[in-house]
């Protein structure tokens, strides 16, 4: 079996063996593992159960995960994505007052779109078609809203009358304890620690039961809650209408640049990339498609790669056995509910906050010297969090580029394809209007 398992991911071939490609995944799995119950949090506030998006969030993980690794066979791990569970919860259920099951209609959609997309092989010219103005403008833009929900979260930042938002009471325990725990988790991500942020997240959760200000958990293994609250539960109906064409659009784009954009820094990383393309790459595109439409009938947001499979492809991983292991290990959380359970929203905030610090890595990229691509960006990436929507702030930006081209001479750098979602989206501001 050990020499068929060696033969299948081509261990030879790597130069891996079956000790580096453990360690990898388990190493994988401790930076990423902050998912499970940071997934929880953001989704419960939308009205959804935390033990079944729990163990929703373990299984989509695993399958996703699995598949990655037995059918693209590449080292890179799936679960929900951050930036997307928040759009789920703060932009759609609370924002637009959407039904969380309705939400996870329009997520299956999307992952249904990828299906299609991917065996037709035109996931990639969609992606090749948005200019990179709108694509790196919202990565930031996901960036500030995420960071800007930890920092609401911590009870840094509270809601004002006069100026919407202001200072909130530093001197609160949980809000001391969210800011040492984004001091620390920066700290151990400068010392390069694995698991920096799993690890931050348990030391703040630990701190603050020591100190009486959240309760110890009532135990360490028990049997999984129930999934029925979440299992099969979505709305497929209530989305297939004009008014969430936009969700499902934000959901697909999303997604689609956040995969693509991942899957180049992993295979370029760990050296796969052959005259620029990545081997395999419509299986690696149906491994994260699949896994987001397996998710959403489990009750979960969006599933897609992760770029902490890095640490992973960092201490040798290159084969599909690696994302085995995390698959794995994700099954094994699942047992671990109590501890789960009792991870206070103070201890996961600082995770949000340094994510999102993570994600402005993209503004660099965006090409501020051509006003006709840094207006467009601006106005994704400041709108996506002050109107507390990733729909509305990849819409206008869709909307400002043609526009902004065309006055600058440059309507032939426009594709088609971009013409007709300017359109698109400006008709969803009419309809919504109307």
């Amino acid at each position: 079996m050990g020499n068929k398992i060696a033969e299948y991911f081509e261990f030879e071939k790597y130069r891996t063996n079956f000790k580096v490609e453990t360690l990898a995944g388990i190493t994988t799995f401790m930076t990423m593992a902050y998912i499970i119950f940071v997934n929880p949090q953001i989704l419960s506030i939308a009205g959804m159960d935390f033990g079944a998006v729990m163990v929703a969030t373990c299984i989509a993980s695993a399958i996703a995960s699995l598949i990655m690794g037995l059918f693209a066979r590449y080292p890179f791990a799936l679960a929900p994505g951050m930036g997307l569970n928040a759009y789920f919860t703060f932009g759609v259920c609370l924002g637009m007052g959407v039904d969380w099951r309705v939400a996870l209609g329009a997520v299956f959609i999307s992952g249904i779109l990828f299906i299609i997309l991917t065996l037709t092989k035109i996931r990639t010219v969609i992606f090749n078609a948005i200019p990179n103005a709108i694509k790196y403008g919202t990565a930031v833009g996901i960036g500030l809203f995420i960071a800007f929900i930890g920092l609401k979260s911590a009870g840094i930042i509270v809601s004002s009358e006069a100026t919407l938002v202001t200072l909130g009471n530093l001197l609160e325990p949980q809000t001391l304890l969210a800011m040492f725990g984004i001091f620390l988790i920066g700290i151990l991500l400068c010392r390069k620690v694995v698991g920096a942020i799993l690890w931050g997240i348990i030391a703040i959760s630990l701190i603050g039961m020591i100190l009486g200000i959240s309760p110890f958990p009532e135990g360490i293994v028990s049997m999984p809650p129930s999934i029925a609250p979440t299992f099969m539960q979505l709305d497929v109906m209530g989305a297939l209408n004009l008014g969430l064409l936009t969700i499902i659009l934000s959901f697909f784009f999303i997604d689609l640049f956040d995969t693509l954009g991942t899957l180049s820094a992993l295979s370029s990383q760990a050296g796969y990339l052959e005259d620029g393309k990545l081997p395999r790459a419509e299986k690696a595109l149906m491994s994260d498609s699949i896994g987001t439409t397996i998710g959403s009938l489990l009750g979960t947001s969006t599933v897609t790669t992760y770029i902490e499979s890095a640490s992973g492809i960092a201490v040798g991983g290159r084969t599909g056995f690696v994302s085995v292991i995390v698959a794995l290990l994700f099954l094994l959380a699942i047992f671990f509910h109590p501890i789960v359970s009792a991870i206070p929203v103070y201890a996961t905030a600082p995770a949000l906050v340094i994510v999102g610090t993570l994600m402005m890595s993209h503004v660099k990229n965006i090409n501020w010297d051509d006003v006709s691509d840094a207006i467009p960006a601006f106005i994704t990436l400041i709108t996506i969090p002050l109107t507390y929507s990733i729909a509305t702030g990849l819409a206008l930006g869709f909307i400002s580029y043609p526009i902004l081209k065309i006055a600058s001479g440059k309507a032939k750098e426009v594709h088609w394809i971009v013409y007709i979602l300017a359109a698109v989206f400006a008709l969803r501001f009419v309809y919504l209007s109307g």
